[in-house]
């Protein structure tokens, strides 16, 4: 019988991350629990021999390419399924704990059949009383998507989100064979908005737990090459946060209030691009200026195929 729990690192060029990662897992959560299924995504460092070095006892899949946040997780998702894990835990490589939250959010799913998903409270690595990712929130009327970042009232042990981050969050395999894993059009970034949309569509309730918590580096896997920046992130990360987050509003958000949306997100979107170009900053203005332009121009039926699902097909 496997363990209940797959807990999913997808590693591209960060093996420290990766492993200062692990080692706060096995420290602080229950080993009985899960297996660690490292998938490399095509890494150039050497980060697979690396860790294998390190921890030869986990599971690691060459992913030889990088395929992005959302394809790069499902190469782990099926595998998870097809090797009969209940749950899945996806979780970025740049976290750490101090708790046992791999226990905490399988005793929660385990108590609420209602829930699909969970999440902890995710705090700043460095700022360990800020939060970074809170109660994700969603107005179909604005578009705004956000997360609440306002500290839980005392004692409040569960809230209703409208979505979940995939910074870390434990799913149900029995509900993802049904709904499809991640849409791996969007590559990167507002994959976990989507697939937490499409659980909430099937029925299902999204948890966010306040008083679980965890820490985020948050953006390692962004960071490039001196020779290639224009800041600290990479100019490519601004097409795919602008692309994404116009295709998941033009299906989630509320048609009448198309007008009212594009109103409100347009003063962002040209204030970053006059930013970037009085900075000097070409790079980044080009990609955000085709994000902008894929956003709205790419046909449904490409960002919208037949989702990807379970499958012992793939690799």
């Amino acid at each position: 019988m496997p363990k209940a729990v797959a807990l999913l690192l997808l590693n591209w060029n960060t093996p420290t991350y990766t492993a200062n990662c692990i080692r706060s897992l096995t420290t602080h959560c229950d080993p009985s629990l899960f297996d660690i299924i490292i998938a490399d995504n095509g890494s150039t460092d050497g980060s697979l021999e690396i860790l294998n070095a390190q921890f030869p006892d986990l599971i690691f899949l060459d992913n030889k390419e990088n395929l992005g946040f959302a394809e790069g997780n499902n190469r782990a998702l099926n595998y998870s399924i097809t090797n009969g894990y209940a749950y899945s835990l996806v979780i970025n490589n740049d976290t750490e704990v101090d708790e046992d939250i791999v226990t905490a959010l399988h005793q929660h799913l385990s108590a609420h059949p209602e829930a699909a998903a969970a999440q902890p409270a995710i705090y700043w690595m460095h700022k360990r009383n800020s939060l970074w990712n809170g109660n994700g929130r969603f107005n179909p009327l604005s578009g705004k998507v956000w997360s609440n970042i306002a500290p839980a009232k005392k004692g409040v042990q569960v809230i209703k989100a409208d979505w979940l981050t995939g910074c870390c969050m434990l799913i149900r395999n029995s509900v993802l064979i049904n709904t499809g894993l991640f849409n791996k059009q969007f590559f990167l970034y507002y994959e976990d908005v989507e697939l937490s949309f499409r659980l909430g569509a099937a029925g299902y309730q999204l948890h966010y737990l306040p008083e679980t918590k965890m820490y985020h580096e948050a953006g390692a896997s962004s960071q490039v090459a001196s020779s290639e920046k224009e800041g600290t992130l990479s100019p490519v990360i601004h097409y795919y946060v602008c692309r994404n987050q116009i295709w998941l509003l033009r299906k989630y958000a509320t048609p009448l209030f198309y007008p009212f949306i594009i109103l409100c997100r347009s003063p962002y979107y040209i204030s970053l691009l006059i930013y970037f170009l009085l900075k000097g900053k070409r790079k980044k203005a080009g990609h955000l200026l085709n994000g902008i332009k894929d956003g709205f121009f790419t046909p449904e039926k490409v960002i919208w195929p037949a989702l990807t699902k379970y499958t012992t097909a793939n690799p």
